[in-house]
C-alpha cells in the first residue's frame, strides 16, 4: 500500500492547487523558465524544517532525496537558480500565501474559542554586514537596522493570525490601526500602541483592550472601585477615570474624552514603580485584568521560539526581497507544522513534532497494514521459539 512521505503530508495544509491559484493571481511564474514558485516554496520550507545554514547545504540535502521529488511535484534545485529567484521574484506572492494560511487559522480559532484573546507586538530582525548595509542603512531608525515583523497571535494557542513585515521606521501603532476590531474580542498590547482615538474605535466596535497608560496621561478620577480582600496584596488601586483634555495639543482631538475607562495599579515587587494598566473592561475583576496583561509575555515567548527553532536570524540571501521571503516562509512553516501535528493527533509539544519532522522528512510512515504484518510476524516468531524451548 502506497503512503506519502512526511514532507507530502506536511504540505497538505497548503495544497499545490491553492498555491498555483495565488501564483496565477500575481503572475509570479511568468518568466520562471522551469523553476516556479512551487519549487521555490518547497525548497524554502525544506530549509526551514531541516535548519539549513547555506544554499550549498540546502542544495545537497534537497537533491539527495531526488527519488521523492516526483510525488512532491518538484525537481532538483541549483543554488544559483534559487538565489536568483529569491532575489528577483517578488515577495508579495509569499506574503499572500502566508496571509491565506493566517486567515484559515483565524477562522478556525474563532470557531473553536468563545473568549478570543489577541496579543499584538513586533520584533526586530537585525541585519548588518556585507550585503545588508547597502539597503538596510537607508531605512534604519535610531534602534534597529534591518526589518520589523508585526504579529498578532491568538492566546493561549499561540496561533498567529496576522503578519506584516516592514522597515523599522514603520511604527507599531500604524500597523495596529489596520487591525479589524472584532466584537467581543480582547486585545492586549503595550504602550507602543498608545493612541486614544484608536482605543476608542476598539471600544465602539465592542472590543476590549488592555494596555498601559503613559506617565504623562492626563486623567481625572471619577470614583474608586472596591478591591477584594484576596486581591489587595497585588492590586494597589482600581479607579474609573476620564481623560482631562478633549484637545491635548495642537489640532488633535481626543475622541475618548467623556467616556469612562479603568485605571488599575498593580504592585511589582521586583520593580521600583508599579504597573498602571488601562482598559475599557468594566466587568472583569482587577486581578483578572492584571493577569490578562501578564499574558502579553506569551507573544515574546512566541518570538523567541520562532528565532530559536526556525531560520529568521541567518538568511540564505542578503537582499531585502530574499530576507522577506524567508520570513514569510518561516511563518508558513510554523503554521504547516501546527496543522500537521493536529492531523497526526500528536499530543506532544510543537518543538518535538518539528524535531521528528526534521529527522524523518522524506520517510514514508508505515500504514496500518504494515504495522499489523510486522505484529503477526513477531507473533509467529515468538510461537516458533516457544516450540523449540518446549522440546
Amino acid at each position: 500500500m502506497y503512503r506519502n512521505t512526511r514532507f507530502s503530508d506536511l504540505m497538505k495544509g497548503l495544497p499545490r492547487q491553492t498555491v498555483e491559484k495565488v501564483v496565477s493571481e500575481h503572475k509570479a511564474d511568468k518568466h520562471s523558465k522551469g523553476f516556479g514558485c512551487w519549487n521555490q516554496l518547497l525548497a524554502m520550507i525544506y530549509a526551514q524544517v531541516s535548519g539549513c545554514e547555506s544554499l550549498r547545504e540546502l542544495e545537497a540535502g534537497f537533491n539527495s532525496q531526488e527519488a521523492h521529488h516526483y510525488h512532491l511535484g518538484c525537481r532538483r534545485i541549483k543554488r544559483s537558480t534559487l538565489s536568483d529567484a529569491n532575489r528577483d521574484r517578488s515577495s508579495d506572492v509569499f506574503a499572500s500565501l502566508c496571509s491565506l494560511l493566517l486567515r484559515q487559522e483565524h477562522k478556525r480559532v474563532k470557531r473553536e474559542l468563545d473568549d478570543l484573546l489577541y496579543l499584538l507586538d513586533s520584533t526586530p530582525i537585525s541585519l548588518m554586514g556585507l550585503g545588508y548595509d547597502e539597503w538596510a542603512k537607508a531605512e534604519k531608525d535610531n534602534r534597529i537596522q534591518g526589518l520589523k515583523a508585526h504579529l498578532m497571535i491568538a492566546s493561549p494557542s499561540n496561533i498567529p493570525v496576522s503578519l506584516k513585515v516592514t522597515v523599522p521606521k514603520v511604527s507599531d501603532l500604524k500597523v495596529g490601526r489596520e487591525t479589524q476590531a472584532e466584537t467581543g474580542a480582547t486585545y492586549v498590547f503595550d504602550r507602543g500602541y498608545t493612541d486614544y482615538n484608536w482605543w476608542y474605535s476598539l471600544h465602539r466596535a465592542g472590543s476590549v483592550f488592555v494596555s498601559r497608560f503613559k506617565r504623562n496621561a492626563s486623567l481625572v478620577v471619577d470614583h474608586y472601585r472596591v478591591i477584594a480582600k484576596k486581591e489587595s496584596e497585588s492590586i494597589l488601586e482600581d479607579a474609573v477615570v476620564y481623560f482631562k483634555n478633549r484637545r491635548p495639543g495642537g489640532h488633535r482631538v481626543n475622541d475618548y474624552h467623556g467616556t469612562a475607562l479603568r485605571k488599575i495599579t498593580v504592585s511589582r515587587p521586583d520593580k521600583k514603580t508599579p504597573l498602571v494598566i488601562a482598559t475599557n473592561d468594566m466587568v472583569r475583576s482587577a486581578k483578572e485584568i492584571a493577569d490578562l496583561y501578564k499574558q502579553r509575555w506569551g507573544i515574546e515567548l512566541f518570538f523567541k521560539w520562532i528565532k530559536q527553532h526556525l531560520k529568521v536570524k541567518t538568511f540564505l540571501g542578503r537582499n531585502k526581497n530574499a530576507v522577506k521571503i524567508q520570513i514569510y516562509c518561516a511563518i508558513i512553516t510554523y503554521l504547516l507544522v501546527q496543522l500537521y501535528q493536529q492531523a497526526e493527533e500528536d499530543a506532544g509539544c510543537l518543538k518535538m513534532c518539528l524535531m521528528r519532522l526534521r529527522a524523518t522528512l522524506f520517510q514514508r510512515p508505515e500504514t496500518e497494514w504494515q504495522v499489523e504484518k510486522k505484529r503477526r510476524k513477531r507473533a509467529r516468531d515468538y510461537e516458533s521459539m516457544q516450540r523449540v524451548l518446549a522440546l
